[in-house]
């Protein structure tokens, strides 16, 4: 007897990510292995994100300031030079100030899990009929960002210095594994 879901399984999922389901794999383990690091020195990983934004924007505020400077007479100019601004002076809030800017980060990273929390389910439902395993595991990340996106709105501003860093970390764990989920689903067709 042929197994339908099967059949449907191997027809859904191209060929190009059956070969490689290694490369999704170790993406996942390395997610995974990052998570773990980060719930276990949440407060470590809270500051490091804020350092790290900061330094994304410095560098992309100034190199959006010099693009902007060097074409004067092209639409849009005076919006592009304050928007260069704007991103520098955050950028280096975020550098000179990172606790603070842990706290501005982690209301905008629960509102990053709210909407990702949705479109990873929604995504998850819209695809169960073509991946009968994989789309578990994305249904179940999503509720998770639901979860975590909850938390840390109970939690502000007392406890969003960790919090920061452990939901990261939980993302991370959770995302690898499903990552690495979908690999193995792939891997068996």
């Amino acid at each position: 007897m042929v197994d339908v879901r099967d059949r449907l399984d191997a027809a859904v999922i191209p060929q190009k990510i059956r070969d490689h389901w290694w490369v999704f794999l170790i993406e996942g383990i390395v997610l995974m292995l990052l998570g773990i690091g980060a719930v276990l020195v949440p407060v470590v990983a809270s500051v490091a994100v804020a350092i790290f934004l900061g330094w994304l924007f410095l560098i992309g505020g100034i190199v959006g300031g010099t693009t902007a400077l060097a074409r004067p007479k092209a639409p849009g100019f005076w919006w592009a030079l304050v928007s260069s601004i704007i991103t520098i002076i955050a950028g280096l809030l975020l550098i000179g100030w990172p606790i603070t800017g842990a706290v501005s980060i982690t209301v905008v990273l629960a509102a990053y899990l709210l909407i990702d929390g949705i479109a990873s389910m929604a995504f998850a439902l819209s695809h169960r009929g073509h991946m009968t395993r994989g789309w578990r595991w994305l249904f179940i990340n999503g509720i998770i960002d639901l979860i975590m996106a909850g938390i840390i709105v109970w939690l502000l501003p007392l406890a969003a210095l960790w919090a920061l860093g452990l939901i990261i970390g939980i993302d991370f764990i959770f995302g690898g594994a499903s990552l690495a989920g979908m690999a193995v689903a792939a891997r068996s067709h």
